[in-house]
């Protein structure tokens, strides 16, 4: 079996990292595989949600495989962005759901924070042991960390290496629920059902209005637009929601 796992179940994509023997750690065959995923989830219209996994309960992913050296192929196309390894930024237009298990540290940890939820184990530690180690780059975790967390306790995480447990984080709002691991898979197929419900291109549309303009002032939020929102206003499902509430009933999605 691959150790970068790409199927369908009805619009859900599922992307599962499968190597933990090696701690779901991301190799650069891994790499070009997930590369390759969050490629094809983007341009499937089909597809209208993805959820990230990982095998094994120790791990979810403790970031590149550095046993492969310095001269390591890894991009990291961690779904939202880089570790700055190199390589082209990977924006998932789509909603992605992370189930995280075990260790979630460093590049494993950015991945987990391009999610747009993150469902965690209670058995999850969240950590940046990169200093720890005494290795620093281009990190695109430490950026992703103070932006997502309070400042003072991401900036703890980064200066110590010291991680926090899943009720921690969920405390300061990095994860949106904590369940046992027997649940983690089954409470993430719930919040993909959640996601689906909803209009796609309309979710699409909404996704690229809140992160486009994330770092601007509101009043230059409010007075943007965005391509995505007027081309969801032409799009098959404004019409199936005109006609579904004239009709009385519950739209029936197409994202298209």
């Amino acid at each position: 079996m691959a150790d970068v796992e790409f199927t369908r179940d009805g619009n859900i994509a599922r992307v599962h990292l499968n190597r933990p023997q090696g701690l779901n750690a991301i190799t650069g065959e891994m790499d070009d595989l997930l590369f390759k995923a969050w490629t094809e989830i983007n341009n499937d219209p089909e597809i209208w949600c993805a959820i990230v996994s990982a095998e094994g309960e120790k791990a979810f992913c403790i970031g590149a495989d550095v046993s492969e050296g310095p001269e390591r192929k890894v991009r990291m196309a961690l779904a939202g962005g880089l570790t700055g390894i190199g390589g082209p930024l990977v924006a998932l237009r789509k909603p992605l759901i992370a189930a995280v298990q075990g260790f979630c540290v460093g590049g494993g940890l950015e991945l987990a924070m391009c999610a747009d939820i993150i469902v965690s184990a209670d058995t999850a530690q969240f950590g940046l042991p990169e200093t720890r180690h005494g290795i620093i780059g281009e990190c695109g975790v430490v950026h992703r960390a103070i932006r997502q967390l309070p400042h003072h306790i991401a900036m703890a995480m980064i200066l110590t290496g010291e991680r926090i447990d899943a009720a921690t984080a969920a405390q300061y709002g990095l994860v949106n629920e904590v369940v046992p691991y027997q649940a983690l898979a089954d409470t993430t197929m719930k919040w993909a059902g959640k996601i689906t419900k909803c209009a796609p291109r309309a979710n699409y549309a909404a996704k690229a209005a809140a992160l486009g303009r994330l770092g601007y002032p509101l009043e230059v939020a409010l007075m943007s637009r965005f391509e995505e929102i007027e081309q969801y206003a032409e799009s098959d499902d404004v019409r199936e929601r005109n006609a579904a509430s004239a009709e009385g009933r519950k739209p029936v999605w197409t994202g298209r």
